[in-house]
This record gives structure tokens, C-alpha cells and sequence, in this order.
């Protein structure tokens, strides 16, 4: 049977165990310039000194106007590759896998003094309206994150997440709540997706898989449930997508009404109905962090691996305590293994 412990390969990308450290911003202070800082060094190399299987850096944006804050990351400039290949090769020197989040915050850029979008919907009355991308600046963002991905793959990474999910850019164009469009891009509200897919997959190794994290489901009246985001899905797969990671909501104001629940695991339904649906391999997350219910995921084939995010903020080594807790056999750092029951 499998297990959160098992090997995990994915065309080329193989990994140690099915433990995935999601993508979280750290809106690290120094970071003003979009360049990895000693802090981003240190969060994500200690996660692979605790054991885990594969880390994703946390949504790296292909413009400055395009990040949530100003103090997050960037790939839009060749100065940022070096300080993100220190942190690869640092992580690979103890077992762990890297990808890379390449996103654009859209409407909800809170620091560009005006964001740009589908169309000039505010995420809300607390946020900015956002100007309208013209159709010629649409085909110019295909290419800024064609150019973010070139620069992730010289900075030497496994594998990488495009950013289609939590009310960004790529899921602001195919949801019918924030694409009004009249153009192509609002005729067939998957085409920017699909062609930021189409360019990435052209620069990353053909042995290297992309990554996209969508929301399955969004928390809000008119919004698009799984049904849709299968159907939306399913292009982005023939478009090149092979591993979906599933996660739900970040679109418009959540009435108490459509409020995900609260109870772990909430999420892992709409990942197995995806990976029923499309035959791809999917990313659970989502309240994870109680190494039964992650190992359960695996268990029960309703993930191909299992995303733990909160749980690894608290505590760097979720991965080897997991472990211990579930009398799995792991490698142990050497110098701490006299502080776990189980090593290998």
C-alpha cells in the first residue's frame, strides 16, 4: 500500500517521500527588490534539513507591479536567479526537490499604485480597481511569464507551479466573476491560461513536469463550483499541464453561507474528483497537518501527494516528526538523531 512515505516519480522529478511544502509568501521585509533574502534562504533550507519530500517556493512574481507586496519575490530580473539557485542547491544537499511558484497577483497587486486586471472589478471596497489589460498587453504577460520560467529553470529548479488558483491572475481570467471581457481572451476565458501554459512548457525540459494550482471551487454567489473547474481543467491539460495542485476559494467577498468548512482535509474531496475526472496525478492541501489525516490522503488514493502548509510554518521538520509519529523508517540528519524514536 502506499503511504506518505513512499517514492514519488513524476516523468523526471523524483521524489523521497510525498510531503509537499506549498507555496506561502513570507512578505519578507528586506525583499523590497524582489531578490531572495538570508530569511528565504533559511525558512526553506530548513524544510529540507526536516525531510521534506518536495518544496515550493512561494508565488515569485514576472512584474514588480504584479506582487501581492512589495516584499515579495521576483523573477522578472536576472539579479534574482543567484540568490534562488543558492537556495536550490542548498535544499538538494539534503534530499529535497524545489519548484518555484511563477505568478501575478492581478487585481489584488495591493502595493502597485494601479493594479491591472481582466476587467476593472476591485476585489473589494478595501482594494484598489484595477485597469484593464488590453489585448496587446495580454499577449506581452504570456510572454513576461515565458521569461519568469526561462530564469527558474537557469536558477536550476525540479519542477514549476504556475499560479492559477486564490483569485490571481490566471484564475481572474477564466472565472466568469472577474473576466467581462469582449476580446479573445474574454470569448474563451481559459485562452490566457492555456497560452502562459503552451510558453512555459516551451522553456522547461521535457522531462520536467509544470505544475498548476487552481481553486477548485469558489466560496461566492455566482461563483464557479468543481463541475467548472473540471471543464477549465481540462484544457489547461492539453495545454500541458501534468500534476494539478487543488486547492478552492479567493474570489470576491465569502458570505458565512459558502465559507469552506473548518474541519481538516476539507479540500482533499475536490482533489479526488479532479484526479478521477482528468487521470492526472493531483496535489492535496488544505488542513493537513495531522500526519494521520496526510498519510490517509495517500492511503486512500485521493492524492498523489499531500500538501502540508501551516503545519510546516509551526514546525520545521513536520516531515521527520510525521514520520516518527507514523513508525516510518526515514534518514535522520545525523546530528539529530538521538532526538527521534524511528531512523533509519
Amino acid at each position: 500500500m502506499l503511504d506518505l512515505f513512499t517514492p514519488y516519480t513524476l516523468k523526471g522529478l523524483e521524489l523521497k517521500n510525498r510531503v509537499v511544502m506549498p507555496p506561502m509568501c513570507q512578505y519578507s521585509v528586506p525583499a523590497k527588490d524582489g531578490v531572495a533574502t538570508e530569511w528565504h534562504y533559511l525558512h526553506y533550507v530548513s524544510r529540507a534539513v526536516g525531510g521534506t519530500g518536495l518544496i515550493i517556493i512561494e508565488m515569485t512574481d514576472v512584474e514588480p507591479d504584479g506582487r501581492i507586496s512589495d516584499y515579495d519575490l521576483g523573477l522578472w530580473s536576472d539579479e534574482q536567479i543567484a540568490p534562488l539557485a543558492r537556495i536550490v542547491e542548498a535544499c538538494h544537499a539534503y534530499g529535497a526537490k524545489v519548484g518555484i511558484q511563477i505568478g501575478h497577483a492581478g487585481r489584488k497587486a495591493e502595493d502597485a499604485p494601479v493594479p491591472v486586471a481582466p476587467s476593472p472589478i476591485a476585489f473589494s471596497d478595501k482594494y484598489k480597481t484595477p485597469r484593464e489589460l488590453t489585448t496587446e498587453e495580454v499577449k506581452a504577460m504570456v510572454e513576461k511569464y515565458r521569461l519568469a520560467v526561462r530564469r527558474a529553470v537557469e536558477a536550476g529548479f525540479d519542477t514549476i507551479e504556475l499560479h492559477g488558483a486564490h483569485g490571481y491572475l490566471i484564475h481572474q481570467f477564466h472565472s466568469p466573476l472577474t473576466n467581462r471581457r469582449t476580446d479573445e481572451y474574454g470569448r474563451d476565458r481559459t485562452l490566457f491560461g492555456a497560452e502562459v501554459i503552451r510558453a512555459a512548457k516551451e522553456e522547461i525540459p521535457a522531462d520536467m513536469p509544470l505544475i498548476l494550482r487552481i481553486s477548485a471551487q469558489e466560496y461566492v454567489e455566482g461563483g464557479y463550483g468543481i463541475e467548472e473547474a473540471i471543464e477549465f481543467s481540462k484544457v489547461y491539460r492539453e495545454a500541458g499541464v501534468d500534476l494539478f495542485h487543488v486547492s478552492s476559494g479567493g474570489e470576491g467577498p465569502i458570505g458565512a453561507a459558502g465559507r469552506p468548512g473548518t474541519h481538516v482535509g476539507y479540500q482533499v474531496p475536490l482533489a479526488r474528483k479532479l484526479k478521477e475526472a482528468l487521470g492526472v496525478p493531483v496535489i492535496a492541501v488544505g488542513r493537513l497537518d495531522d500526519p494521520a489525516v496526510a498519510d490517509s490522503v495517500i492511503g486512500n488514493e485521493d492524492a498523489d501527494l499531500a500538501a502540508v502548509g501551516r503545519g510546516m510554518l509551526k514546525d520545521p521538520y513536520w516531515a521527520l516528526t510525521a514520520a516518527e509519529a507514523l513508525h516510518k523508517m526515514i534518514e535522520i540528519p545525523k546530528p539529530y538523531e538521538r532526538g527521534f524514536a524511528v531512523r533509519r
